[in-house]
């Protein structure tokens, strides 16, 4: 059985259940307010820098303005995850037109054939929520998300674990390979010494 659930509309979070929402207008000040206490996230980012326009707003007030805007319009896929009221991570996805800035983006192209139907971006936590299975409630989410929405090819980007040494977690923004594989994803390439792009279909 899973160590988490999304509640139903209405029910009441439980303290210490991991659950899961989409990041929206409503849950705009839970996203927020988890950023705000990490300073912005990896410099000030605010989760922009997979979206198209990058880190184009230059500051991370412009960077909060960017994503709020992108949210409202209602253009932005990433599931939160939370514990109890608190938000304490997330997954990011979307099409490739909405997450064009992969990394290692020229090695990438070198070697593409088909584009996915959906890519995974980014995955967050605070390191003291690290290792209590987040980031997995958060992309088995992310995939349940993208079933009901007709399924298809999802890539991801991780970094490999196994034959290096130990690594910050702030590292890992795409997510451990070890974590994709273990939902069923497999290497498809590599494009960076430690990076692989790994693939999922996943069935409607």
């Amino acid at each position: 059985m899973d160590a988490w659930a999304r509640p139903a509309v209405g029910d009441s979070p439980v303290p210490g259940q991991l659950t899961t929402r989409l990041l929206t207008a409503e849950t705009w000040p839970d996203f927020a307010a988890l950023v705000e206490t990490n300073h912005g996230v990896w410099g000030g980012c605010w989760c922009m820098g997979f979206h198209p326009e990058g880190f184009s707003a230059g500051s991370p007030e412009g960077n909060r303005a960017a994503k709020k805007s992108l949210v409202e319009r209602g253009i932005v896929h990433q599931v939160l995850v939370y514990e109890g009221d608190a938000c304490i991570g997330w997954c990011q996805f979307g099409s490739p037109a909405e997450l064009p800035n992969i990394k290692n983006v020229k090695a990438y192209e070198k070697d593409v054939t088909e584009l996915p139907a959906w890519r995974i971006g980014c995955i967050f936590t605070t390191g003291r929520q690290r290792g209590r299975g987040v980031a997995r409630a958060a992309v088995d989410a992310a995939l349940h998300e993208i079933a009901a929405a007709g399924g298809g090819i999802v890539e991801a980007y991780p970094e490999q674990v196994d034959g290096r040494a130990p690594q910050r977690g702030a590292y890992f923004h795409t997510g451990p390979e070890t974590l994709f594989a273990d939902l069923g994803f497999t290497r498809d390439r590599r494009i960076a010494k430690w990076r692989w792009v790994m693939r999922r279909t996943v069935v409607p």
